[in-house]
């Protein structure tokens, strides 16, 4: 099954430039005023939504989330951006959704930024985050967090119905209703009424007969103001209600595991203002996550089913996580210096080569090698576990209390938890991240978990092997040294859940890399290749293949409810490094109420309830 808003290839704007102003080609329309775009921006959608005046006046800790149709250039972002970091509190949060079709490629977007120097700064650190152009949504953050950007690459028509936010103003964009008919339409006005918030603002540069209409049918109370430069009118208008800022609450947040998913809800967490004590009794990535070097990549496919795009979704989102927190800092912690995926077998020969020439993957993201029938991810590469486990958690919000958690359980509108030692604690929120222990934690007996026995071997580099940079993905993986030792692996055994390293693992380790990478295998040392250690984990995997993220259902709810305060992020399987980052934001938004970073379909695939639905014979999509 398909997601059609997000299945289509995304089509880049074909432009003409005319001196400074750029035309689009497909509707031979400007992108914005040839007398003065900024001012036009400023006039039609920020002096439209009277941002500066509801920005100064925004409580502490307040969100406010402005959707757009049209990114088009940015220029309304920068705009929009410029206005609420001039006016709004300095711990308050902007959340810009932005629809596009046909967005800008890099190089026209940064010669369109080129023409306002007031906005460089602010244009660099877009253009730095701008997402490759693949089909769905793409959370950047910018501004030091302070603003998060939500580009969504799909036309608007199909795209909205599928969002969740409460929008407090709306950028009515795109080209003129003449040149762009198929955009103005009354679904278009209707998934806007459903997204708003009550009292929510709209501003639009046309004053077209049919967009008010359409507009006030939908329940817009519209009005025709001054429009900007030669346009006699524009329109703007509410909905019903009175608009009050939406306020992220704050609190006592435990989560409990210290591994990759842990450590990435915690540090989500602990962004938007929440005290986050994380549980461990091994301290931190002592667990599956504790390897040498794990490799930062994902498994292209020409299907866009949900699992897929979680795939290619969450590897997108990993890279920009990393590169937000300046992840790997130091050849010490790895490298994002590629990935290379060399297919085992023809079946997965024809999948590769079917993800290359689907267009669901950009020429940027994903290209053919050049020494071998394989693939290369330009943007993937290896880094240390545990150390980006411990550079997540070093925030001064986050504590880590090294003991057990035995027992959680809901008390007096908090969680509280029991330890091996000492007394109890409380919490507002609880997170489980701690795989396949969730089920006896909280007596989840529903969660359909198995456990994979991987063993990985540490082998010293030669003078040969010392300089590879590039991560090699096959039936099994191969990376570049870190301390002088290369990890192969890993083993896949479902019968055996000993933690006891096997010698016979080692053999089997080296067998796979000789058959699947032979001239790897002699660079190595061949038949003389030196093992000097080992490590064995337990991989915790759904029987989908998808992670557990979202609201804890209670089970014994009829009908269905989730158990207010208690997410999890579980069952990533060997993809941690990849999935725990877009688990950790949905699971970060759905506590503090802001737009999500997925889609229906997605948060369907995703939400731990879907087992329990599945059970009683109902739809597998779930929305909270």
């Amino acid at each position: 099954m398909t997601s059609a808003p997000f299945a289509t290839p995304v089509t880049a704007a074909e432009l003409d430039w005319q001196a400074d102003t750029p035309v689009a080609l497909a509707y031979d329309d400007p992108y914005f005023s040839r007398d003065d775009g900024t001012a036009e921006s400023r006039h039609v959608f920020v002096d439209g939504n009277a941002l500066g005046r509801r920005f100064a006046a925004l409580p502490a800790g307040a969100t406010f989330v402005i959707a757009e149709t049209g990114f088009g250039t940015g220029l309304n972002l920068l705009c929009a951006m410029a206005c609420f970091l001039a006016e709004a509190p300095a711990d308050s949060t902007l959340h810009f959704i932005s629809v596009e079709k046909h967005p800008l490629r890099p190089a026209d977007l940064r010669r369109a930024h080129s023409h306002w120097p007031q906005f460089a700064a602010l244009a660099e650190e877009l253009a730095q985050v701008y997402p490759p152009l693949a089909p769905g949504l793409h959370r950047r953050w910018l501004c030091q967090g302070r603003v998060a950007l939500t580009l969504v690459f799909a036309d608007v028509q199909d795209a909205l119905p599928h969002l969740h936010a409460r929008v407090d103003a709306w950028f009515l964009d795109g080209f003129a209703p003449a040149r762009n008919p198929d955009m103005w339409q009354p679904t278009l006005f209707n998934a806007m009424a459903r997204l708003s918030a009550p009292g929510a603002s709209f501003a639009t540069f046309t004053a077209a007969g049919f967009v008010r209409r359409g507009l006030t049918a939908a329940g817009f109370q519209v009005d025709r103001v001054p429009g900007f430069g030669r346009k006699r009118e524009m329109l703007v208008g509410r909905t019903a209600g009175d608009w009050q800022a939406a306020v992220r609450p704050t609190g006592q947040a435990a989560v409990i595991g210290a591994g990759l998913a842990g450590a990435t809800c915690a540090r989500a967490l602990a962004e938007r203002g929440w005290q986050v004590t994380v549980f461990d009794p091994q301290g931190i990535a002592q667990g599956a996550s504790g390897n040498l070097a794990g490799v930062v990549y994902t498994t292209p496919s020409p299907h866009a089913t949900a699992q897929n795009r979680f795939y290619q979704s969450s590897y997108l989102n990993a890279l920009h996580w990393l590169q937000r927190h300046g992840f790997p800092g130091c050849r010490d912690d790895g490298a994002l210096s590629g990935v290379r995926q060399y297919p085992p077998d023809p079946r997965q020969q024809a999948r590769q080569h079917g993800a290359l020439d689907s267009g669901l993957w950009p020429e940027d993201q994903l290209q053919p090698c050049t020494d071998h029938d394989g693939l290369l991810l330009p943007g993937g590469g290896y880094i240390r576990p545990p150390h980006w486990c411990a550079h997540l958690l070093d925030h001064p919000r986050i504590r880590l209390v090294q003991q057990r958690v035995t027992h959680l359980a809901p008390r007096d509108e908090r969680w509280q938890l029991t330890l091996d030692e000492g007394p109890a604690q409380a919490a507002d929120i609880a997170v489980i991240a701690n795989a396949a222990a969730a089920r006896e934690l909280c007596q989840l007996d529903w969660l359909p978990l198995k456990l994979i026995r991987g063993q990985v071997s540490y082998c010293r580099a030669t003078d040969a092997s010392h300089d590879w940079s590039q991560a090699i993905c096959h039936s099994g993986y191969l990376t570049p040294a870190l301390d002088g030792l290369h990890c192969v692996g890993a083993t896949f055994d479902l019968r055996r859940h000993d933690l006891q390293p096997d010698a016979s693992d080692n053999d089997r380790n080296l067998a796979e890399l000789a058959a699947q990478l032979p001239e790897q295998w002699a660079q190595l040392g061949g038949p003389d290749i030196e093992v000097v250690g080992e490590r064995v984990g337990l991989r915790c995997q759904s029987i989908d293949f998808l992670p557990l993220a979202g609201e804890v259902p209670d089970a014994r709810a009829l009908p269905h409810r989730p158990l207010p305060g208690l997410y999890m992020s579980i069952a990533h399987g060997s993809r941690g490094i990849t999935g725990t980052p877009l688990c950790a934001e949905l699971i970060a938004a759905l506590v503090n109420d802001e737009p999500l970073p997925v889609d229906t379909e997605l948060l369907g695939a995703l939400a731990p309830a879907r087992f329990i639905l599945r059970q009683r014979k109902k739809q597998p999509e779930w929305t909270p």
